[in-house]
């Protein structure tokens, strides 16, 4: 699996299942972003039975399919939406798409799986908000800088277990490569991606609430820019917000398109958890200059000075939990309140963003 092109990372993990074959069939469409596949994944080596693909687009069914030989093409949304062993819908349609996708999918009956950013626009998260409570169906997100991310997970099982005392800031720094020349035309209109803290920065946000323990936070202060790209005039290609949550936790995070094409991953994503006994440090995707390897986790606390190897040892939970909510209406995996309140607080940060060049 390369992580040199972030556009196309579909992260694998060891088969973890909690259903057994057939228990609980799902569907792919809307195949407008790569990251349907790391989805997939997360869900097929949970135990979920991929049944159907669709997507209007032949090309992308084929190579689809060459993944996943197991997926029927489906001829439309459709076929898919009455079939009514399907459990589950995922999808990563075109940004701008995937709110008002998913209450077509959630008013048929079935969960909603969506790539991040789930929404463009607080219009589309308010009436995603009144579907997901009138048919009880789960609107699921993948944050996947967390979500499918080992020293992620597991930096929240340190928080979570007191090992740095009460979080009182996080810092997110979410650097990506922009490969323009392989991005579809939708990535380069503002009305259909949403704006840099609306798309990536949907990223920080969500890590930040979960790791500080907030239910809300307050955007003090965000802007964004177009430095090196004006041949593209309404792509944003860096961003930053400054965020204080309900509990007094802070939030600084970055986004932006300026990974050089000598790092060997897609971005120098790191993450930054201060609490009030100890930090943690986390370098994702690559130890620059001193290592290849993703997944480095530090920790420095009362006890001393740590450096802990995760990778392939964590997993990814999320997906198997996620299986078992949709079956059991329970909230293990992702509470709905926070899956909203993270997309509502990009969009906040996006609409209040200052424009500087």
């Amino acid at each position: 699996m390369s992580t040199a092109n972030g556009m196309n990372y579909a992260p694998q993990g060891k088969p973890r299942p909690v259903v057994k074959a057939g228990e609980f069939p799902f569907a792919a469409m809307s195949l407008d972003h790569g990251h349907i596949y790391g989805m997939v994944n997360g869900l097929r080596e949970a135990g979920g039975t991929l049944k159907w693909v669709y997507d209007p687009d032949p090309a992308k069914v084929k190579a689809f399919q060459d993944a996943y030989p197991e997926a029927r093409a489906a001829e439309s949304q459709q076929q898919i939406l009455q079939d009514a062993e399907i459990q589950l819908v995922a999808a990563a349609a075109v940004p701008n798409e995937r709110g008002p996708l998913g209450i077509k999918v959630m008013e048929s009956g079935k969960h909603y799986f969506t790539d991040k950013t789930p929404f463009t626009t607080l219009e589309q998260l308010a009436a995603a908000k009144t579907a997901a409570k009138a048919t009880g169906k789960k609107y699921a997100v993948y944050y996947s800088e967390r979500l499918h991310v080992e020293s992620a997970e597991f930096a929240g099982q340190l928080v979570h277990d007191g090992a740095i005392g009460r979080v009182i800031h996080v810092m997110g720094l979410g650097p990506h490569r922009l490969n323009a020349s392989m991005r579809p035309d939708w990535f380069f209109q503002k009305e259909k991606y949403g704006g840099i803290l609306c798309d990536i920065g949907s990223h920080q946000i969500e890590q930040f609430l979960y790791y500080a323990g907030c239910k809300d936070a307050v955007v003090q202060h965000s802007k964004v820019a177009n430095y090196n790209n004006k041949k593209y005039p309404e792509l944003e290609d860096y961003g930053d917000a400054t965020l204080v949550g309900d509990n007094g936790a802070n939030n600084y995070f970055r986004v932006d398109w300026f990974t050089p094409d000598g790092l060997s991953a897609w971005g120098d994503g790191r993450t930054m958890i201060v609490g009030t006994n100890g930090y943690i440090e986390l370098r994702k995707y690559v130890d620059i200059a001193r290592s290849a390897s993703k997944d480095n986790l530090f920790l420095v606390n009362r006890e001393g000075e740590f450096k802990i190897d995760v990778q392939d040892k964590v997993g990814f939970p999320y997906f198997g939990a996620l299986i078992l909510d949709c079956l059991n209406g329970t909230e293990l995996a992702m509470t709905q309140e926070h899956t909203f309140k993270a997309a509502e607080l990009c969009l906040q940060a996006q609409q209040q963003a200052i424009r500087v060049e």
